[in-house]
């Protein structure tokens, strides 16, 4: 291109990087249509508040196949319901041992991870319930601080749970909170024997987590409080003999080696350039307009959801990259700032500069490195963390078109993808992406067969729900579903998934 070598502007620059971006686009969509068309028709929607369960929220969502019945855990506990018609069935209570964060569900047994409250440092608790008669089976098994999310492996013999071991929030000019450590525990489902497996510095590769409380000019700042790394949500491959845990806030992942029941290692996973043909962000909420354009800022990637599945063998991981920052609910700013704010360092950008509203971290930002949350993005990673496929700005690119896009949010992490759900359908597979920040709920829906030649297929937007929270797909017979959970509204909707031939028939 003529401009790559006779314009040294830097407005110039610029066009040409939209330009090529603009051609690459282009040209993608000219020569990576699928011949099949996805179609998703919502058979139902249920709002908790029905449930007259005072605190019951929509949040993660599972079914179970043994009764046919959704499981909706929201805090108060978890509310079942009927697949075929949306109706609420029953009530499992959380109390009196804490709040329930999520849900899991193998062979008619449904393992529920319950945060103690309302101080969250203390350990929490996995609560096994037979789904045909809606008993406890057994007593709660005591796991570590604040478990966020569990999972069944393959064969339905261990449970692994995600301890994030978070603080309470921070009180402004107190000391720094307790910080329970972060681990993983796994039970054995039968003898509910327990090994907890905490994070330290003697796992190899630990040293590519974003560490507390160094900042990213090198000095050290008194009043930031130190931090663990906190498990944030684990994947188990296929075969059940290892489990990828992501921590979201240290942006990195940890293998477990399942037999041996260790820590193989963790990698970091990087940054992604926002100043790439393709990966432009709306970096600023009050400037009146609504546009994808490169800028000199890298994000981390910070998955929330992680799912696994295989290609020709090998194993590869699918990441919403949401982002997320270390500030336990406090208004001191110890890991992020605003790129014009001032801070133990110094001022970033300047204030009236298109960056200066962008939400960036505090340990790795730089006059010369500016760094945010979140790849605004979903990411395929094979088992080793390199990246085969990232979605670079397609999800903020599809809710702006469809008018879903909220403007409020593009200082701080887009659409900002958090659920991801996959589904074995006619021979592929699909990835679903949950959008948690649209104007309406939002699901992308990517082919993922291969991860080296991803398509883009649809978007599901669903009227009267906003932010979906947990995703999940499942086959019923001949048929396909996905059963989102929504946190705002809190909600729960069903949509029936169909494979069809390009231009055939709906």
């Amino acid at each position: 291109m003529a401009c790559a070598t006779a314009v040294e502007s830097f407005m110039s620059r610029i066009v040409c990087r939209v330009l090529a971006a603009s051609i690459t686009l282009a040209f993608l969509a000219a020569h990576a249509q699928p011949p099949y068309q996805v179609t998703a028709e919502r058979l139902w929607r249920y709002p908790h508040a029905l449930s007259q369960v005072p605190g019951q929220k929509s949040e993660i969502v599972a079914h179970d196949q043994r009764t046919d019945t959704l499981w909706v855990a929201g805090a108060a506990g978890v509310d079942v319901l009927d697949r075929s018609t949306g109706q609420w069935k029953a009530h499992v209570s959380a109390a009196p041992f804490g709040m329930v964060n999520s849900v899991a569900i193998h062979d008619g047994l449904a393992a529920l991870a319950i945060e103690a409250f309302p101080d969250r440092t203390l350990p929490g608790y996995v609560l096994f319930v037979d789904t045909q008669t809606g008993k406890q089976l057994g007593s709660p098994v005591t796991v570590g601080s604040l478990p966020d999310m569990l999972t069944f492996t393959p064969n339905g013999r261990t449970v692994l749970v995600a301890n994030e071991g978070t603080p309470n929030p921070r009180i402004p000019g107190q000391p720094c909170p307790v910080d329970p450590p972060g681990s993983v525990s796994l039970i054995d489902v039968k003898t509910r024997e327990l090994v907890t497996l905490p994070f330290s510095s003697s796992i190899p590769g630990f040293d590519q987590l974003r560490q507390f409380p160094a900042v990213g000019n090198g000095t050290t700042r008194p009043d930031m409080c130190s931090y663990d790394a906190e498990p944030e949500y684990i994947a188990v491959d296929a075969s059940g003999d290892k489990a990828y845990v992501g921590m979201q806030e240290a942006n990195g992942i940890a293998v477990l080696d399942l037999k041996g029941q260790r820590f193989e290692r963790i990698y970091g996973l990087g940054l992604k350039d926002f100043n790439l043909p393709g990966n432009g962000i709306d970096a600023n909420d009050r400037d009146g307009t609504v546009e994808l354009r490169p800028v000199p800022v890298k994000g981390l990637y910070q998955p929330d959801a992680i799912s696994s599945y295989m290609h020709k063998g090998r194993t590869y991981l699918v990441m919403a990259n949401e982002g997320d920052s270390r500030d336990n609910g406090s208004s001191d700013g110890e890991d992020e700032r605003r790129g014009s704010a001032g801070s133990a360092s110094v001022e970033l950008v300047p204030e009236d500069s298109l960056l200066g509203r962008l939400v960036m971290s505090n340990v790795e930002s730089a006059r010369d490195n500016l760094v945010s949350f979140g790849g605004r993005s979903f990411s395929i990673r094979d088992a080793d963390g390199a990246i085969v496929f990232d979605s670079g700005n397609r999800l903020d690119a599809e809710a702006i078109r469809r008018g879903l896009y909220d403007h409020g949010r593009s200082d701080n992490k887009g659409v900002e993808p958090e659920g991801v759900a996959l589904l074995a359908i006619e021979g592929r597979t699909l990835a679903f992406i949950g959008l948690e920040r649209a104007l309406k709920s939002a699901v992308a829906i990517y082919d993922i067969t291969d991860p080296r030649d991803v398509h883009f297929m649809d978007m599901i937007v669903s009227d009267g729900d906003i932010s979906p929270e947990g995703l999940s797909a499942f086959r019923v017979g001949s048929r396909y579903f996905l059963a989102v959970a929504n946190e705002v509204t809190d909600s729960t909707s069903l949509f029936e998934i169909r494979l069809l031939q390009a231009n055939a028939p709906r």
